[in-house]
This record gives structure tokens, sequence and C-alpha cells, in this order.
């Protein structure tokens, strides 16, 4: 394998209040190149989407490249038996698209089957175990961004992620780390699939050990020669069905047969002077990022400083309103009507921004989902990829918590995911991000559930300047927010806009967390002043891998998030 430039920090995360001076922050990894650049999670990963370009590929053989080999590199995340998101602009007409390959609920799937015999919601079986598992929509969304918009073969584009997983390559300290966490190693021990590929003797694999993935690289090879009907069809898929049924699993032959993802039109707004591309539902976190833009067009923030109390108080005002109004309309727009035109309209922001005060928090409490009243895991990953003439390749992808259900079904290679908890069982339910829902997320057979994932192109002058996304649950689309206004309203540069630290709310429960490190003690003290009930957060919020392009010095700029360890690769 040819190799770029690749650039890799580790992040170490450190448990620290907020002291009377911001605590020293981890540096991000960042380079710059002529031609393009990959900023993933995975450096082995991103090396291939650089040796893609180089062999004449285009930003979309990237990106399916990539996402092939986050598969085998990338297990608590990057994944064939989850799903996601990818958002594609092309330059040479300034289109974009966007393919929805959310996984789906099995077609034997009912709200009634989570819910114990008095009715009472069953998270048990929602969030891990054979029933938590949606159908995988991660190989058709992949190759049908590469039918859709690439140049070079599927076979070609499978090549290096298939090399990776028969040869195998060694455990890095990231990974092993991973895996070593007690609830994490829990969760795959509990199955044999799992834990043969990723232990040994009854323990994770250690740093240096050799994974190899033989039959993660059979089912890699054949969708590369055959497509997606390798994985939905035929003797894999009866193989995978079988499997999981004797686990007690529903998801059927029928149900991966029916599989398709879906071309949706992506949604669009302005904030001052750029345009805002982003994912339309079933992805949540589009809509709150331009219903939060919106109501801040006009906080001035830059009056008050970056992270000062004023500013951090103004964005957790939006954040907990759009997340209120995430609860009650927002869900997959094949099966119920989602008023995203109403949502995202910077008349209704006003609406409902004239109740905040910058003196005082609104409680939680008193906010509800708006357009009623006036009449009517952390565990994902994401990668952006541009080259210097503005293609630009935004993805997000999950098995939503970290090695999804921990199911790998002997013979297949394949992670199963755990996403049918990102439906929603009520308001008293809350799923492993803390979210509630209502009727348009409840549980139905073969619909999508609801997302946070953000993929998010941002636009200077009709041209693409900006790429980014994240990981993180519910925190997605607050972490995208953040990066954005840094870059945009604060005018910090690209890596500062990363690395600075970051604030989340989301309506319930009425909390405000702070990261760990950086938010002056000062600050934390007026928020509170305002009302604001703190938290230190216990995870980093976001990982938010970013590309920019230089037009005028002719180059693309690729700034890794550093809180879980990023790593940018460029030519």
């Amino acid at each position: 394998m040819r190799s770029g430039v690749v650039a890799v920090v580790l992040a170490a995360v450190t448990l620290l209040v907020p002291s009377s001076a911001p605590q020293a922050r981890p540096a991000s990894a960042a380079a710059s190149g002529s031609r393009a650049v990959v900023v993933a999670s995975e450096p082995l990963a991103a090396e291939v989407g650089i040796d893609i370009l180089r062999s004449g590929g285009n930003v979309i053989d990237a990106a399916v490249a990539v996402g092939f080999a986050l598969a085998v590199t990338y297990p608590r995340a990057g994944n064939l038996g989850g799903g996601g998101f990818l958002l594609y602009r092309r330059a040479s007409d300034g289109a974009s698209f966007f393919i929805d390959f959310r996984e789906r609920a099995p077609r034997s799937a009912n709200a009634a089957l989570f819910r114990t015999k008095d009715g009472k919601p069953d998270l048990e079986k929602i969030q891990s175990g054979p029933l938590s598992v949606g159908v995988p929509g991660s190989p058709a969304g992949l190759c049908l961004a590469a039918k859709r918009f690439g140049s070079l073969p599927l076979e070609k584009l499978a090549a290096p992620a298939v090399r990776l997983a028969r040869k195998g390559f060694p455990v890095s300290e990231t990974l092993a780390e991973s895996l070593a966490r007690a609830w994490e190693w829990d969760t795959l021990n509990k199955d044999e699939g799992a834990s043969n590929t990723f232990g040994r003797d009854g323990r994770p694999l250690q740093e240096g050990d050799l994974l190899r993935q033989p039959d993660l690289a059979d089912i890699l090879e054949s969708i590369g020669r055959k497509g997606p009907d390798a994985f939905y069809k035929g003797d894999f898929a009866a193989r995978l069905a079988g499997g999981l049924k004797k686990l007690g699993g529903i998801m059927d032959e029928r149900d991966l047969a029916e599989y398709a993802a879906a071309e949706r039109t992506p949604l669009k707004g302005k904030f001052r002077d750029v345009e805002i591309v982003t994912s339309p539902p079933p992805s949540a976190g589009g809509v709150m990022l331009l219903m939060m833009l919106n109501m801040l067009e006009s906080a001035q923030l830059e009056q008050y400083g970056h992270n000062s109390s004023e500013s951090i108080h103004l964005m957790a005002e939006a954040m907990r309103r759009a997340f209120a109004d995430r609860s009650e309309y927002l869900g997959d727009p094949d099966f119920s009507e989602v008023p995203v035109q109403r949502l995202t309209d910077p008349a209704y922001a006003h609406e409902r921004w004239a109740d905040v005060s910058l003196e005082r928090a609104t409680p939680s409490s008193q906010i509800g989902p708006g357009i009623a009243a006036l009449a009517e895991g952390p565990h994902t990953t994401h990668y952006s990829i541009m080259d210097a003439e503005g293609n630009a390749v935004s993805v997000t992808t999950t098995l939503n918590w970290g090695y999804g259900s921990g199911i790998l079904i002997p013979g297949t290679g394949v992670l199963l995911n755990n996403e049918m908890d990102d439906f929603s069982l009520g308001p008293e339910a809350p799923n492993l991000y803390g979210l509630i829902g209502r009727e348009a997320n409840e549980v139905e057979p073969a619909k999508r559930m609801l997302s946070s994932m953000t993929p998010t192109l941002v636009l200077r002058d009709g041209k693409a300047w900006l790429v980014l996304g994240s990981p993180g649950g519910s925190r997605i689309p607050n972490a995208v927010l953040q990066v954005l206004l840094n870059r945009t309203v604060f005018d910090l540069p690209l890596r500062e806009a990363v690395e600075a630290p970051r604030v989340h709310h989301q309506w319930k429960p009425d909390r405000l967390d702070l990261e760990k490190r950086g938010i002056p003690a000062d600050v934390a003290r007026n928020l509170e002043k305002r009302g604001h009930t703190l938290r230190p957060s216990p995870w980093w919020i976001g990982e938010v891998n970013v590309a920019e392009l230089d037009a005028g010095m002719g180059r693309v700029l690729g700034v890794a998030d550093p809180r879980r360890g990023g790593v940018v690769a460029v030519w």
C-alpha cells in the first residue's frame, strides 16, 4: 500500500473539573495537501482513501474505500453491520446529493415487542441482544454511492479492506484500549463469534497482536465482485439471518433482501455569509443544526466573546429548544410527515427565540415542542474528504453503541448493530443517550430509526469551504454547531475551532454538560448564576473531523479532532 502523509494524535481523556484557568488541551492532528485530504478516526483507513485518490479515483471512490476499510480496522464503529449517511457535493456543477443508508426495523418489529407484560418499556431488549439489531444499511449505501458517483470498479474499492482483513494488521494501542474497556469486552465476550475474533483465551487482543478477519475478508471480496446482493441475498444472507434467529432475533432473509439505501434531497440554509448543506430526515441532526443557527443568527455572539458565559448560555438556550422539537416532530419521512420547512424557517426560529433572556436560563419544564403551541453512542465514526477542486464528501456511520450489539454470527465476520435503541418507546423511556421521543419515532415494521448524525458541508461564495461531522449520539448536532460557530462567528483558525472546549444541552434532562477541561471556573459560576445546572461531562462532546479548502492558496487543510485520536492523510 502506497502511503500518504499521515498525522496521528491519540487523545487521553482527563477528568478535570473547571479551574481558574483553562486546562491544557490535547493537540489535534492537522496537515494540508495540494491535491486532497482525508480526515478520519483510524490511520490505515485514511491511507486507503489517499491511495485510491492517487490511483485516479475521485472523492466518492475514496469515501467508499475508507468505509470498507473502517469495517476492518475500526470495529467499534466502522461496519458492514450498521448504517449511516453520506453527503456529497460535486464541484463541476455545484450539485449536492445525500444517500441515506440508515438501518431499518425488521418487518416483524413493533412497539409491543419491547414492552413487558404489564406494558412498561423493556430497555434491555431494545438496547442489547438479538432483538436490538436493525437491518444493516452500510453495504447498500456504499455500493449505491460507488454506482452513482464513483469512477473505479467496486472490486478495486473493496480490495484494500479485503487485504487488511485477510492478512491482518497489528492491534494499535487505541484499538487495544477500546477492546479492554470492561463494558465493551463484556459485550463482546458474551458472543462466541465476537470473542473468537477480538480475543484470545478469554481476554481481549493486546497491542501488537495480529487481528485477522478471514470471514469479513470473504464477504468484502464478494461485495466487490457481485455488489450488495452478495450481502443481502443468497447464502450469506441466509447464514446471517439464520444465526441471528437461533439467538432469538427477528431479522430474516426477506428483511435483508428488501433493504435499499435511499437518495434524499439535502437540506440547505444560510447563516450569515455562508450556505449550509446538511442531512435531511431520518437525520434529526441537520434539521436541528439549521434551527439552532437560525436562532443564533441575531444573537451577536461575537460581542460576548468565544466561550464566555453569555455565549455559552445563548447556545444552550438554542440547543434546548431544538431538542424539544426533536422529541415531537422528527422521524422517518417515509412513515410520517416531518415539518422540515416549518422547523427550519427563520421566522419560526424568531418565534422560538422570543422568550430567551440573556440573564436567566429557561427551565426545560417550561419549554415544549414549539409548532403545536403555534397552531400546528458515543460510538459512531465520521470522516471528511475533499479535493482541491472542491469535490467534497461527508460520511457518518455507526453501530450505535461501541461494537453495536456485540453479536458476530460465526462465518459472517460482521458485527451487528443495536440501532433499535434509537427508536422511541415513549417519553418515559430515554434511550442510551438520554433522548426521548414520541409517535414520529415509534417502532414500526421496515421503518428507519431517527438519528443524530449530522454530515454537513459549508459553502462560501458558492464553493465548498468546510466538510465536517461527528460521532457522539445526541451530542453530534451540538458539536458540529460549535465548530461551525467557532470558525464563522468567532473567526478561530480551523485547528483552534476544533480543539476548543464544548458544551452540550439536550432539553431533558435539564442539565448543561461542560467538557472537563478548558471552561474557566468564573464562566462556570456565571452560568450557574443564570440558573444552569452544570455537570462535568463524563465523555468528550463529539469528535469533529474537518476538511477546509483554501481556494486562494490552492490547498486543502485537514484537522482531526484530538478527543478520541484522529488522523489526517494528505496528497
